[in-house]
């Protein structure tokens, strides 16, 4: 019986602890699916790829791109998002996920949604706030009742890309809601590939 491959939970101890890693596992690829916006530890990778001599490869889903009938202000960053916030007050569906609220408690004017999977555990940074527990992916249909059950105003995202988190988009569309749209952190230049398929044949599969 083939014996499961090893499992590694938890972080490497920064880029000497992945080098380490990888040099003595005799790891000869490495296909970094971590989150889009997880950039430190995409940048730990490429910069330990490259001293040991290891091949490595993002796989990454495409950030969306705004349409027909969009009203995105696109930012750079969490401090650009909150500066692009309204001055009067407003109902802000936050869909930041739990990391980073703080930030927005600079801004204690506004309402702010939140969608969270799991209830928090300490009080939230944010004097003004409602947080909806569930799980995803969502329908257009469902956040669209979401959007309109507590009246928002605008909706402020990160751009994540993939669809699972897709509909709330669709959802301002349609209701003709803006969206400050927090771009992508910058990342150093890797082999980027976008689908299961050119994963496999990069690997040899």
């Amino acid at each position: 019986m083939a014996q499961p491959l090893p499992t590694r939970v938890g972080g490497f101890g920064g880029v000497e602890g992945l080098i380490a890693y990888l040099r003595a596992e005799r790891i000869t690829h490495v296909v970094d699916a971590t989150h889009p916006f997880a950039a430190q530890m995409s940048a730990n990778a490429v910069a330990a790829c490259g001293r040991a001599g290891v091949a490595l490869a993002a796989f990454e889903r495409a950030p969306w791109q705004p349409g027909p009938g969009d009203r995105w202000t696109r930012v750079a960053d969490l401090g650009a998002a909150v500066a692009a916030l309204p001055d009067a007050p407003a109902r802000v569906f936050l869909a930041i996920g739990r990391q980073n609220l703080d930030v927005f408690a600079a801004r204690p004017g506004h309402f702010y949604l939140l969608r969270l999977v799991d209830e928090p555990q300490a009080p939230l940074p944010l004097p003004d706030c409602a947080a909806v527990i569930a799980r995803g992916p969502f329908s257009v249909e469902q956040d669209t009742d979401l959007l309109r059950q507590h009246r928002i105003d605008l909706i402020v995202a990160k751009n994540s890309g993939g669809r699972g988190a897709e509909a709330k988009l669709a959802a301002a569309r349609a209701l003709g809601l803006p969206v400050v749209m927090i771009d992508r952190p910058a990342v150093p230049d890797r082999l980027v590939l976008g689908h299961v398929d050119e994963v496999m044949r990069w690997l040899g599969h």
